[in-house]
């Protein structure tokens, strides 16, 4: 029942049984309570004729015993002022739910009255006036040995030598109650077969809708045991939340996909870089091993630094790629930018004082890894800016080199990459520096470009978001 019961679809025709039910009663409810209550102000409508017209017999002086009471084949009774009954129908036999539970006529108390006593002098109501107000109840009647429930009028009528007469006449209800008990059982028999109907339907369209969610699911599963990313999950074609699930499925397998493939170039393009140097070094440990006097020290000692830098730069790009929150310190980029121009020949300076947030080592070698580029690459100069621009901070390093095709003015940002020609590798560059200084650049919620310098080299423009007070 739980495993049932955990299923989308058994949970969607669930509730949907259950909103159409309620639903229902609630409809059913209604329709008796409004049907049932028709019928009785109907029932009562005609008790009331009938009463009106007894009533206006007697006001016009009918005898009791002249009284047609017997008509409509509906209970009557007449009530004098001291609640005698005095006129009946013929075959009542019993009665409940009037001012009297008596069935046979019996002679008025203190006589009939005259043409010069009208009786109770109280009454509000001249002789042969019928009152206006007339009282409902509901009761029972038995006629000819025949019982049923009746809806009965109560109206009053001032009669002339015999006081006031209270005139109870009975309609039947057995058209309201047959008529409430057919619609019961109409429903009775229909809910439950509309409600299976509904969740017949229900089971079988959501079982429609959710079929490509199944489709989904099982080529997840099967990329997850295949571990090819390459694999895409099948897109419907419809435009609803199950389309757009599949597009965003298949767009996240495509990063992901991206990102296992740059992270094996990654390790690739890491262990290539490392067996250089390490090789470099390890032959020049097995020669000095051999013959000490041909030890090259200098040459041991420069690989073991660029061996060490190398290590370094891979760290810090595993750091950055673990998601590392840059620290929110706030400091002077400019003087950030003066401090680690100082001492480089050959470089040009112009840093405003501009605060910024983050990481104060980790934007040290960014602007480290811009400056290291361009003396690499320049003819003869190095131009190195700070400013602010609206809301944010603005560091541009420029020579006065080859500058950056067009075509590869993004490539250069990637890992390992090096440029063929005026760009290739030199001095052990790896390949990296551009890559860290982009990746910090974003991890501080900003960018970094680079586009022609005025002088004919290239131009990086990096853009941070200054601390607003």
């Amino acid at each position: 029942m739980r495993r049932l019961f955990g299923s989308v679809r058994a949970r969607a025709t669930l509730g949907a049984t259950l909103v159409v039910a309620v639903a229902l009663l609630a409809a059913g409810a209604s329709v008796l309570l409004s049907l049932r209550s028709d019928l009785i102000d109907q029932a009562g409508t005609q008790a009331e004729r009938t009463a009106r017209t007894v009533a206006a017999n007697l006001a016009a002086g009918t005898p009791y015993d002249e009284l047609k009471l017997d008509d409509d084949e509906e209970p009557v009774q007449v009530v004098d002022d001291h609640g005698t009954l005095v006129a009946a129908s013929e075959h009542l036999e019993r009665i409940s739910g009037t001012g009297s539970g008596a069935v046979k006529p019996r002679a008025p108390q203190g006589g009939t009255g005259s043409d010069d006593d009208d009786g109770d002098d109280d009454s509000a109501l001249e002789p042969g006036e019928i009152a206006d107000e007339i009282t409902l109840t509901n009761g029972s009647a038995t006629l000819d040995g025949e019982s049923a429930d009746y809806r009965f009028a109560a109206l009053e009528v001032e009669v002339r030598g015999k006081g006031t007469l209270t005139v109870y006449a009975g309609a039947s209800l057995d058209a309201e109650q047959g008529a409430v008990g057919t619609a019961q059982t109409v429903m009775l028999i229909g809910f439950p077969l509309l409600l299976g109907v509904v969740a017949a339907v229900t089971w079988l369209v959501t079982r429609r809708a959710l079929r490509p969610v199944e489709g989904i699911r099982a080529e997840m599963s099967a990329i997850t045991a295949s571990e090819d990313l390459a694999r895409r999950v099948p897109v419907p074609d419809t435009h609803d939340e199950v389309a757009r699930l599949a597009r965003t499925t298949n767009e996240t397998l495509a990063a992901l996909e991206t990102s296992v493939e740059r992270q094996r170039r990654f390790v690739a393009d890491a262990s290539h870089e490392l067996r250089s140097p390490v090789a470099s070094l390890r032959t020049q440990l097995e020669v000095a091993a051999a013959h000490p006097e041909l030890l090259d020290l200098e040459g041991a000692v420069e690989d073991t630094v660029r061996l060490q830098h190398l290590a370094a730069d891979l760290l810090l790009l595993a750091r950055l790629d673990a998601g590392e929150r840059p620290q929110d310190t706030r400091f002077d980029l400019g003087a950030v930018v003066r401090e680690q121009t100082e001492g480089r020949a050959n470089v040009t300076v112009d840093a405003g004082d501009v605060e910024v947030a983050g990481a104060r080592g980790q934007l040290e070698r960014l602007v480290t890894n811009l400056l290291d580029n361009a003396q690499r690459h320049a003819r003869s100069r190095v131009f190195v800016a700070v400013r602010r621009d609206g809301r944010q901070a603005v560091v541009e390093v420029a020579d006065d080199g080859e500058g950056v095709p067009a075509a590869d003015r993004e490539r250069i940002f990637e890992r390992f990459v090096r440029l063929d020609e005026a760009r290739a590798r030199d001095d052990g560059g790896a390949g990296l520096g551009l890559a860290i200084a982009r990746d910090v650049a974003v991890r501080h919620g900003g960018s970094l470009t680079v586009r022609d310098a005025p002088a004919g080299g290239a131009l990086f423009e990096l853009r941070l978001p200054v601390v607003v007070a």
